[in-house]
């Protein structure tokens, strides 16, 4: 029950969902055959601090394009191009969209997809052709086809006993687990770290893969879109999450992170070139800030109890 309440509550305090005239959808049709493309379009009066996700969940339906997001008085417009190759109807579902740390629902919409309809009246018609006569049937083959069998089990045994019983040792293939989001992080930075890519000269390489790695832990562990939204987009969620303690973090790793990503970013896009000591040190700070960056303990008993 307590839970029950804690997830109430922090659905209407953090979340927020609901539609309104924030965000809006529009198709430019609602019946398409099989096949056939139409325009997907999500509207959201705000600029700042807009966060649209990728488009999922379009069961029977397809994504064929993503166009890129337009901006146009004071509108954020994302277009989509979408088809169906299954007939029925299909429903585009709510589409969550983060405004200002607040989340929004788009309404659903339905979309009729039909097959091509075949006139048989226009078929081509053709005329009757005379009776063939019978082709061979298996009786004039019977004594062959044993032939053939007899030679076909010699070869066999033959590529057995020369090839495949000398290589008898089979590597199956293994499923790894997936790894828990913290193990996996400190994985991917020990790998880096053999790489020696930054002392070979690699530096913006070694720097973009460095903050893919906090990135990914940050999208796993706290559930957000950190791989697809910018440094100041990222901080800014971050900072609102600290702020209502719903992570457990401080404010030293919070500016650390900071930090990081924008020299991170000042290296892939400025061409700038940090020092050694300045990288190895970033090397630490990455660390600390995945050992100390978590996911709120009551909301992880909560989730699961």
């Amino acid at each position: 029950m307590r839970a029950t309440l804690f997830y109430i509550f922090l659905l209407i305090y953090c979340v927020g969902f609901s539609q309104s005239d924030k965000v809006q959808v529009e198709i430019d049709t609602t019946n398409i055959r099989i096949g056939e493309q139409f325009q997907y379009k999500i509207l959201v009066n705000e600029t700042e601090n807009v966060i649209i996700p990728k488009l999922e969940n379009l069961k029977g339906l397809e994504v064929v394009d993503s166009l890129k997001i337009e901006k146009i008085n004071n509108k954020i417009i994302q277009k989509y191009i979408l088809t169906g190759f299954d007939s029925g109807a299909f429903y585009i579902p709510q589409q969550q969209i983060f405004i200002k740390n607040q989340a929004y629902l788009t309404d659903s919409l339905l979309i009729n997809v039909t097959t091509i309809a075949i006139d048989t009246t226009k078929a081509k018609k053709f005329d009757i052709k005379g009776i063939k006569t019978e082709g061979y049937q298996y009786n004039d083959f019977e004594q062959y086809f044993w032939w053939v069998v007899a030679l076909l089990i010699l070869i066999g045994a033959l590529l057995y006993y020369f090839i495949i019983r000398k290589k008898k040792e089979i590597k199956e293939k293994t499923i790894v687990p997936l790894l828990p989001p913290y193990e996996e992080a400190i994985e991917k930075l020990q790998a880096l770290d053999k790489k020696l890519l930054w002392q070979n000269n690699e530096t913006k390489k070694y720097y973009s893969e460095l903050t893919n790695i906090i990135r990914g832990y940050i999208e796993r562990e706290l559930k957000l879109p950190a791989l697809e939204i910018t440094t100041d987009e990222l901080m800014d969620v971050l900072n609102d999450f600290n702020n209502i303690k719903s992570i457990e973090t401080n404010k030293e790793t919070i500016d650390k992170l900071k930090k990081l990503l924008q020299e991170s970013d000042l290296v892939k896009f400025a061409k700038s070139k940090p020092m050694d000591y300045q990288i190895e040190q970033d090397r630490k700070d990455a660390k600390s800030i995945i050992d100390n960056l978590k996911p709120k303990k009551e909301a992880i008993e909560d989730e699961v109890e």
